[in-house]
C-alpha cells in the first residue's frame, strides 16, 4: 500500500489570505481616516488666498473743482443822479483808476462850490463873534462889561465855531460826491456785464457794472480731511479742463482754509493759476492733480483682501496652513485690484482674498482653488501660495 504525501500548500494559501485581509482592513481604516479628514475639511469656512506683493506705487491725490476770479467785483453808484457818460462796454478791458460812467458832475461841481461859500460865511461870522468875545473880555476886566455880557459872547463865539466845522464837513461830503460821480475801475479786469445805460436815473446802491479780474484766476476744490496735511502753500498743482483737453496748465496753493468743514469733512483749498492770455474762464469745472509721492517696494494685497470692519480695515492673514488670524491694517494707494497696505503685513505673507465675511481670529479654514477643489499644503505655502491676480505693474 502506497502512502499519500501531505499538501503542504494550505498553510501557504492561509497565509496569504491573512495577510490579503490585513490589507483590506488597513485600507478600509485609512479610507475611514481620510473620510473624516475631508469631512472635517468640508466644514470648515472655504477660502481662497494670496501672496501680499509689493510694488512701486504713485501717489496722487486728485480733486475735482471750479475755476473763480481772483478779483470780482458788482460796481455800484455811491450817490444819485442821471448817468451822463457812459464808456465802456460789455468785453471792454480796464486798468485800475480807468474811468467808466459818469453821474452828473455839473451838480456835484455846483454842490461843491455851495459849499465852499458856507464854509466862508461861516469863518466870517466866526470871525466877527472872536472879536465880539475878545472886546468883551477886555471890558469885563476893567469892570466895564458884565459877566452876562461875557458868557453871551463867549457861547456865540463856540456856536459859530461849530457852524463852520458843520460847513466844512458839508464840503467834505460834496466834494466826496463829486469825486464818486466819476465811476473808476478798482482793479485791473474785464467788464463782464453792464446794468445801466446814458440818461438812466441812478440811486446809491444800484449796481452799475460787473468787473473780473482773468490773470490770474484761482481753481477752488475741496480734499478729503485724510489728505489734509499732504497739501501745503506754494504745492504744485496741474489743473485740466475741458475746452483745452490735451494741455495741462501748471498752478501754485495760495490758499488753505484753516478748518475743515464740519458739514463734509473736507478741506478747502485755492491755487493760483496764470491766465495772461485770458484763455481761461472763471467757472470752467477742473479736475486738479496735486503732484505725486512715489514709494518704492511698497506692499500691496488684492483689493478683495481688505473689508472694512467697526475697528478700520481689516485683512485675514494665514498663521498656518489651516488657521487664520485677523490683522487690522492702515491703507494707502488704491489702484486697478489691488490696494497698498502701509501697516500690518508684510511681505510674503497670505491673506484671505474670498470668503473672508464668514471668519474671525484664529478660525480654521479649508483653502480652495479657483476650481473650488481644496489646496495641498503645497498650495499654501510661503513659496507656492496661489495668486489670485496678476503681479502688479
Amino acid at each position: 500500500m502506497s502512502k499519500t504525501k501531505p499538501n503542504n500548500r494550505f498553510p501557504f494559501q492561509r497565509a496569504h489570505a491573512s495577510i490579503f485581509a490585513l490589507a483590506i482592513a488597513a485600507s478600509l481604516v485609512g479610507c475611514a481616516e481620510e473620510a473624516v479628514v475631508e469631512k472635517a475639511q468640508n466644514l470648515r469656512p472655504p477660502v481662497m488666498v494670496a501672496h501680499v506683493d509689493s510694488r512701486d506705487v504713485i501717489d496722487r491725490i486728485k480733486a475735482t473743482g471750479q475755476l473763480t476770479a481772483k478779483a470780482e467785483a458788482t460796481i455800484a453808484a455811491q450817490v444819485n443822479g442821471q448817468v451822463t457818460d457812459l464808456l465802456v462796454r460789455e468785453g471792454s478791458a480796464v486798468a485800475t483808476g480807468d474811468v467808466l460812467l459818469v453821474i452828473d458832475p455839473e451838480r456835484r461841481a455846483l454842490e461843491v462850490a455851495n459849499a465852499k461859500a458856507q464854509v466862508a460865511e461861516a469863518t466870517a461870522e466866526l470871525a466877527v463873534a472872536t472879536r465880539n468875545y475878545q472886546r468883551t473880555q477886555s471890558l469885563s476886566k476893567q469892570n466895564a462889561a458884565s459877566e452876562a455880557r461875557l458868557d453871551e459872547d463867549r457861547t456865540r463865539q463856540s456856536l459859530k465855531r461849530s457852524a463852520k466845522s458843520g460847513a466844512k464837513a458839508r464840503l467834505g461830503l460834496a466834494k466826496r460826491a463829486l469825486a464818486d460821480s466819476t465811476v473808476r475801475a478798482p482793479f485791473d479786469g474785464l467788464i463782464a456785464r453792464r446794468h445801466v445805460s446814458v440818461g438812466e436815473y441812478l440811486t446809491p446802491g444800484m449796481a452799475l457794472f460787473d468787473l473780473v479780474a482773468l490773470d490770474p484766476v484761482e481753481v477752488e476744490f475741496t480734499l478729503a480731511e485724510v489728505d489734509s496735511s499732504k497739501v501745503k502753500l506754494g504745492h504744485p498743482v496741474a489743473v485740466s479742463i475741458a475746452p483745452y483737453p490735451d494741455e495741462t496748465f501748471k498752478a501754485q496753493v495760495s490758499t488753505i482754509s484753516p478748518t475743515i468743514d464740519p458739514r463734509t469733512r473736507t478741506l478747502r483749498v485755492k491755487a493760483e493759476l496764470p491766465n495772461p492770455g485770458g484763455r481761461i474762464r472763471p467757472g470752467l469745472f477742473a479736475h486738479v492733480n496735486l503732484g505725486v509721492s512715489k514709494r518704492a517696494a511698497a506692499v500691496v494685497v488684492p483689493q478683495d483682501a481688505v473689508i472694512e470692519r467697526a475697528d478700520g480695515a481689516v485683512v485675514f492673514r494665514l498663521a498656518s496652513s489651516e488657521r487664520v488670524e485677523r490683522i487690522t491694517v492702515v491703507t494707502g494707494v488704491l489702484g486697478e485690484g489691488w490696494i497698498e497696505v502701509k501697516q500690518g503685513l508684510n511681505h510674503g505673507d497670505i491673506v484671505v482674498v474670498r470668503g473672508q465675511d464668514r471668519l474671525d481670529d484664529g478660525v480654521m479654514v479649508s483653502v480652495r482653488q479657483a476650481d473650488g477643489q481644496p489646496a495641498g499644503p503645497s498650495a499654501v505655502a510661503l513659496s507656492g501660495a496661489p495668486r489670485t491676480s496678476g503681479s502688479p505693474q
